[in-house]
């Protein structure tokens, strides 16, 4: 199976579009809807329900029509007008296999849609929910924002879709509104970034929900690459891996608003050459940097409204453990049931002078298997001795079973300079290893 990172990223598709007929509609009068998301690794996802089935979708910014993957483990959809078609994303693979299908009704709540496209992959190895530990089943963007004024609340995890004619603009002093360009059915937006301590370059950045990195940006005459970097790998395109350098740069302005030594990417050159229409375009704003603010998305109006929540001050997250984990089907799990008070089960029983003392009591659970799907070379987690394939068991002694994959995440990067125990599985062996996290950015000379 490819390896998928945390970051998606899946490019306008290289096929025909139906024309602007098609909408999303609320109910007559209705001013709003509000809908609750999960926010699963700075990704927004969101319950659509596709011709009565309900599915969930990432949504992405940097898609133009919705698409479908991973429904082998869901009940039969029932899809429209499907016809083949081939479509060519990131990268210089082959052309990918998939249909189209026309008339299919999507609804979100009250929202509903009766004529959306929607194309479907067939590669069975394009698949989120293994490293999201949610399935997910597609990705939507553009046509949801093309119909509302969309209002995002990171901090709440709550979406509103105003209707157009009822929303208002809110005069508040920390509220900035903002140009936004739409070309080509995706959102930009203007900045600028200083890169070792020189003068600031403007940059035109896409707008991208559906990556759950903070910037990248694209190597050029004036955007160079910082001194101190580090190789990673930066995600899965639709046409093959994206690798590149991981680094900080000092600033980054939107607006008014400052992010000091903001982590950033810069995609190797042969990742990105394919992409068409590159235009003036400098790079893309993810979900890490997006989730710091409360955002209004005005497309009819080419307008966004950014406010600071609480999350703007919130350290970058950096993989210090060199660590990339996934789901990877079922275990099961023998634990010995216990007390309300901690104690282990054991039952004492006399029968005249003989005394028994019964074998403590069992429960076997079955429970998502966690492994390693990627480990970067010369990370604290590779030199120490780990490899992919590990079957993560505990992570400083807390069994890894009983938390949510970004959780377990988390444990493995907390903080820089915290030595971390890892107990794993390798060939019905437990190993246990331990590490100490660490930055990665190298001065070149």
């Amino acid at each position: 199976m490819k390896r998928l990172a945390i970051f998606i990223l899946v490019l306008a598709l290289g096929v025909p579009l139906i024309g602007s007929s098609q909408s999303y509609k609320l109910p007559y009068g209705k001013k709003h809807q509000k809908i609750k998301f999960q926010l699963i690794n700075n990704l927004i996802v969101l319950p659509i329900e596709v011709n009565g089935a309900q599915l969930s979708f990432i949504l992405d910014t940097g898609v133009r029509k919705p698409i479908l993957f991973n429904l082998e483990d869901h009940d039969p959809v029932h899809l429209n007008e499907v016809s083949e078609i081939t479509i060519r994303g990131l990268g210089e693979g082959e052309p990918i296999k998939a249909l189209s299908s026309k008339g299919n009704t999507f609804k979100l709540n009250t929202i509903e849609n009766n004529e959306q496209q929607l194309f479907i992959i067939l590669d069975s190895d394009l698949n989120f929910s293994p490293n999201l530990g949610i399935p997910v089943h597609g990705i939507i963007g553009y046509d949801l924002f093309k119909d509302f004024v969309v209002e995002i609340n990171y901090f709440s995890k709550t979406i509103k879709f105003h209707s157009p004619e009822f929303y208002k603009y809110k005069k508040n002093s920390k509220t900035e509104v903002l140009p936004l360009s739409i070309r080509n059915s995706k959102a930009y937006v203007e900045g600028q970034i200083t890169l070792n301590d020189e003068n600031d370059v403007l940059v035109r950045l896409l707008i991208d929900t559906g990556s759950s990195d903070a910037v990248w940006l694209f190597e050029n005459d004036k955007i160079g690459i910082p001194k101190k970097h580090y190789d990673d790998f930066l995600g899965e395109g639709l046409n093959g891996s994206i690798f590149g350098k991981r680094t900080i740069v000092n600033k980054i302005n939107i607006g008014s608003f400052t992010l000091n030594d903001a982590k950033t990417a810069f995609p190797d050159k042969q990742s990105y050459s394919a992409i068409r229409n590159l235009g003036n375009r400098n790079g893309s704003l993810g979900g890490e940097v997006l989730k710091r603010f409360n955002i209004v998305f005005d497309f009819s109006n080419q307008k966004i409204s950014l406010r600071k929540n609480r999350n703007f001050k919130t350290p970058f997250h950096y993989n210090l453990s060199g660590i990339t984990l996934q789901h990877n089907g079922l275990r099961y799990v023998a634990e010995s049931i216990a007390d309300n008070k901690g104690m282990v089960n054991m039952e004492e029983r006399e029968f005249g002078n003989v005394e028994i003392v019964l074998e403590n009591r069992t429960k076997v659970s079955l429970v998502p298997e966690i492994v390693v799907s990627a480990i970067r070379a010369g990370s604290p987690a590779h030199d120490a001795g780990l490899r992919e394939g590990d079957v993560v068991l505990a992570v400083d002694g807390k069994k890894i079973h009983h938390y949510k994959l970004q959780d377990v995440m988390y444990m493995l990067d907390k903080q820089e300079g915290k030595k971390v125990r890892v107990m794993i599985q390798r060939s019905n062996k437990d190993l246990q290893f331990s590490f100490t996290l660490k930055q990665m950015f190298q001065s070149t000379p």
